[in-house]
């Protein structure tokens, strides 16, 4: 392991992000703050230091605990770093869920192939 890593590579391992040019693209367009500050993706990342990002209406704020030295298993992340963000940011994704209106699937819309041949049978 080592002692510190790039902030892009570091929530690529840590499965902040799908791939690493996403987590260097959130960086450039600073969406990514490091100890309250914006953080370029080159930057080397401490043990101790505080990122906050937006994940969805939720802004999360974590600290770094760790360095894996290769991309981990997402029921290992928890290792590298220590969750602190506050529980009424997680409220509010709790509201809006609620408050969300119901998905139905009532079957209208263009027929699918299967619709078509099977009206075709029909007449």
């Amino acid at each position: 392991m080592t002692e510190n890593t790039r902030a892009d590579k570091w929530l690529w391992y840590v499965r902040i992000y799908k791939s690493r040019s996403l987590s260097a693209a959130a960086c450039r367009g600073g969406k990514i703050k490091l100890n309250g500050e914006l953080v370029k993706a080159s930057k080397a990342l401490k043990a101790g230091d505080m990122l906050s990002f937006k994940s969805g209406p939720v802004t999360k704020t974590i600290r770094v605990t760790g360095f894996p030295s290769n991309r981990i298993a997402a029921k290992f992340t928890h290792l590298y770093y220590e969750d602190l963000t506050p529980a009424d940011e997680y409220e509010k994704l709790k509201v809006m869920k609620e408050k969300a209106p119901p998905v139905f699937y009532s079957g209208k819309g263009r027929p699918t192939k299967k619709d078509r041949r099977r009206l075709e049978e029909f007449f």
